[in-house]
């Protein structure tokens, strides 16, 4: 929809709408890519966040990825289970326990990220300096709106 003061809509409906279409139009472009890695994308969200850090809590991780809290523990397990993430015990709190990648996990976050980065570089280098400065300021003021 390119008319911004459509009559029959009201003007915060075509902004959700713009917003769900522009979301839908990076996840059809961004998943099959991250697929071609061999990843789900909650694998790929795991594996990247935890990408150059000594590991995180499963709080922190929760609080780090686009995962619910209730799927992050069998993301986790499946990667557990395939050699590219470990869980240790905190040595500040002992009731928490932080996950890690192994070296396994370390080669593949330093091969995928990289990667999926240029991937999504390479859209939005179509962008202008000025585009991506506008955008990244708009969102960030629909993020405060929300929170």
């Amino acid at each position: 929809m390119n008319d911004i003061a459509s009559p029959d809509k009201p003007l915060y409906m075509q902004l959700l709408r713009e917003l769900v279409e522009a979301y839908q139009a990076f996840e059809g472009y961004s998943l099959p890519h991250i697929k071609s890695l061999g990843l789900t994308p909650a694998q790929f969200d795991v594996i990247a966040t935890l990408g150059n850090t000594e590991g995180m809590t499963f709080k922190e991780l929760g609080e780090r990825t686009l995962i619910y809290k209730t799927t992050l523990t069998s993301v986790v397990d499946r990667l557990e289970s395939q050699g590219l993430v470990q869980r240790q015990p905190s040595l500040e709190d002992r009731r928490s326990t932080i996950a890690v990648l192994t070296d396994a996990g370390d080669a593949l976050f330093r091969s995928a990220f990289p990667k999926h980065s240029e991937y999504l570089r390479q859209r939005l280098d179509q962008l202008s300096d000025e585009e991506m400065k506008a955008s990244i300021e708009a969102l960030r003021t629909l993020r405060r709106v929300f929170r």
